[in-house]
């Protein structure tokens, strides 16, 4: 997501006696953040950043390829097959 600076001031929050830190409206707007989103709270030299957490877990393509359902192909010979009869069946229908 592309990062936007929502103003030049600084918004100023308050740490609640439970722990709490809202986040401005504006931001959780900007960043389609809703209630109950999820978020990793990482330390840095700078101060703390909130990262929202990822929806699945990271994954391989090893890992997920047998999760996708087995497609069975048609032969030239059965495509030509139903598109005939569909040919045929709309020709006697605007008949």
């Amino acid at each position: 997501m592309e990062t936007t600076n929502l103003s030049k001031a600084p918004t100023v929050t308050r740490l609640s006696s439970k722990g709490q830190v809202i986040i401005p409206k504006a931001i959780r707007t900007a960043h389609q953040w809703q209630s109950g989103a999820e978020f990793n709270v990482i330390d840095t030299p700078e101060g703390v950043l909130l990262q929202p957490k990822a929806l699945f877990a990271p994954s391989s393509l090893n890992e997920v390829a047998g999760c996708l359902p087995v497609v069975i192909k048609k032969t030239q010979h059965e495509i030509d097959i139903a598109i005939a009869q569909k040919l045929k069946q709309e020709w006697h229908d605007s008949n």
